[in-house]
Order: structure tokens, then sequence, then C-alpha cells
């Protein structure tokens, strides 16, 4: 735009001598200090011109330079942009990926204490299951032991008849006799039948 200002203005100079240069062609008896001054004005008037024309140019390079810088600077300033959204984009999914490990580490240790319950209430079931077995042993144990020593006794009578009942006052009693097969029957089913029948 300044360099057109300039041309324009260069431009009417030129034609505004023209007039002064054609009639002093024709005139010819013009002076010599005339045409001196014209000539004066002239150079003068292209001297502004190439001063005004540099400035034009030194603006317009300036300008562009100014342009340059700026889109330098916008052109940082969406590098920079662009590497503050990656990074945001990356801690995002630093941030997602974190979650989703510490949900499997929850949802691990729940089933991890799911397990552990569950093997706790089986462990405890079967400690009840062999504490039942256990007891149902013993009453089978002290039952068959009461049924040994009953036959026991059953058979000691049968094989002694009355006659032995009566001389039994000299050895053994009978009562003695089924005291005796008890104890060994008691004996049989082990320290615990013992222990609790107080013997």
């Amino acid at each position: 735009m300044k360099l057109s200002h300039a041309s324009r203005f260069a431009l009417v100079t030129l034609i505004s001598l023209l007039p002064v240069c054609v009639h002093s062609a024709e005139n010819t008896a013009v002076s010599g200090e005339d045409l001196a001054k014209v000539g004066e004005r002239i150079r003068q008037t292209g001297a502004q011109m190439q001063e005004d024309l540099k400035k034009a140019r030194a603006r317009m390079e300036a300008q562009k330079a100014q342009q340059a810088a700026e889109r330098k600077r916008e052109e940082e300033r969406a590098r920079l942009q662009a590497i503050k959204e990656a990074d945001e984009q990356r801690q995002a999914q630093e941030a997602r990926q974190q979650q989703a490990r510490e949900a499997a580490q929850a949802q691990a240790r729940q089933a991890a204490a799911k397990r552990a319950e569950l093997a706790a209430k089986q462990a405890e079931q079967a400690a009840r299951d062999r504490q039942v077995a256990l007891a149902m042993q013993r009453v089978k144990d002290e039952q068959a032991a009461r049924e040994r020593a009953a036959l026991a006794l059953k058979q000691a009578r049968q094989s002694v008849g009355p006659r032995a009942m009566a001389d039994a006052p000299a050895r053994e009693t009978a009562k003695e006799r089924a005291a005796r097969a008890l104890r060994e029957a008691r004996q049989s089913g082990g320290p615990r039948a013992m222990a609790e029948d107080g013997l």
C-alpha cells in the first residue's frame, strides 16, 4: 500500500513537471537559471521518491519480519499446546489404568476374602462333623462294651450253673465275675471309656 502511494506521488510529480518542461521547450528564451531550478526540483523530487520508496520497503520488510515472528510465536504456542494436551491425555490414561488396577486389586481381595471365609466355614463344618463322628463312635464303643459285658456275664452264669454259684463264695462271686467282665469290656473300649465311668 505504501509503495503504491509512493508511486502515485512520483507520477503526480512527473505530471506536474511536464507542463514546465513543455513550456520551456516552447519558450526557448528560458534562462539557464530557470532550467537549473527546474533540474534541482526534479532531482529533489527523485531523491524524495527514492527516500519514500526506501521507507516503504523498510516498512514492508519490518511488517514481513513482524508477521514471520508472529507466525513463529503462533507455531510455538500451537506446539506447546499440543505437548500440553498430549501430556494431559497421557496423565488421564495413566489415571484410568491406575483406577483399573485398583479396581482389579479390590476385586481380587474380595474374591480372596470370600474364598478364605468359605474355607473357614468348610473347616469348621469338617471339625463339627469329626466331633459328631467321634461322639457317635464313642457311643457305639460303649454300647458294644456293654453288650460284651452282658454277654460275658450271661455266659459266665450259663457255664457255671446253679451249683457253681453256690460254690462261688469260696472262689469268686458272680457279682465279682460280672464286675471283672465289665472292667475288661471297658478296658477294651479304651482309656476314655474308663475315664467316663470313673475307673
